[in-house]
């Protein structure tokens, strides 16, 4: 059996996002996406969301390199001086975990998101971390401790098969994704180890992180046939159309093609001449021999 969840990242990010969520869920293959709820387009994501029922949201927890929910004031440690959450994401690891009052106010912004999520009315499909930081064990530990009280019952595991992508990792830049890879293998042996202690859902795999910013249609038809047996996340980060603020965070990145790849009726005739079935987060786990 092989099961597929689409999410779109970012969602609340932008109007461009937005719309592109709303637009591949209508009229594409988009089930699922993940809400960043301080956002500047939060609250356009969440009436965009309650206008479709089938599209299953979960929270995209952000503690670095965007606005916080709190005033920052309120959680100075994690401030750069630009007023976001720092950029700085091995010093931040570092201070979340050695760091007593670190923690403290990290656990605060994250209730706040939380928060957030519920106050909005949205039922909790899954909940991620904004650049995968729920790898981090603080991160992670509080997530399951915070999340607890909102229904938390579904994370994302960011494992993403080497043999998957092996062809392309012959190309140029091959060598360091392998090398990326092969860095975070042990994190994410470890936080599959967390998750099942937590006695929380995951998908089993997830393609998007190697080719982030990239996932167009040519590349995600070549990765459909080599879906492995099992859960697979394949996430995006779409944009209708050209969103300046999304191209200053990833500078190359094609979100318009994204958007494009998740609309293209080859997209949807692949699954179904694949027979590979499109859940959510809420389906797992799923019924054996389904």
């Amino acid at each position: 059996m092989r099961a597929l969840i689409i999410t779109a990242d970012d969602f609340g990010f932008s109007p461009a996002v937005n719309e592109a969520v709303e637009e591949a869920h209508r009229r594409g293959v988009l089930g699922t996406a993940s809400l960043m709820v301080g956002a500047p387009a939060a609250r356009d994501a969440v009436a965009r969301a309650a206008r479709l029922p089938g599209l299953k949201v979960g929270l995209h927890i952000v503690v670095a390199g965007a606005p916080p929910v709190l005033s920052p004031s309120e959680i100075p440690a994690l401030i750069d001086s630009g007023g976001k959450l720092s950029s700085r994401l091995f010093r931040a690891g570092v201070n979340f975990y050695f760091r007593p009052a670190v923690r403290a106010q990290l656990a605060r912004e994250i209730h706040a998101q939380f928060e957030l999520f519920r106050g909005y009315g949205l039922g909790l499909d899954h909940v991620n971390c904004h650049k995968h930081l729920h790898l981090h064990p603080t991160v992670f530990a509080l997530i399951v401790e915070i999340g607890a009280a909102y229904g938390l019952k579904a994370v994302r595991l960011p494992y993403e098969p080497i043999s998957g992508a092996a062809p392309d990792l012959l190309g140029k830049g091959g060598a360091g994704q392998l090398a990326a890879s092969l860095f975070l293998l042990p994190w994410t042996e470890l936080l599959k180890r967390k998750i099942r202690a937590a006695g929380l859902q995951a998908n089993d795999f997830i393609f998007g992180m190697r080719d982030s910013g990239r996932m167009e249609s040519a590349r995600v038809l070549r990765l459909l046939p080599r879906l492995p047996a099992g859960v697979t996340e394949m996430y995006f980060h779409p944009a209708a159309h050209g969103c300046p603020e999304l191209s200053a965070e990833a500078p190359g990145a094609r979100h318009e093609g994204e958007f494009a790849a998740l609309t293209d009726p080859e997209f949807r005739r692949a699954l179904d001449d694949l027979r590979i079935r499109r859940i959510s987060f809420s389906d797992l786990p799923l019924p054996i021999g389904s």
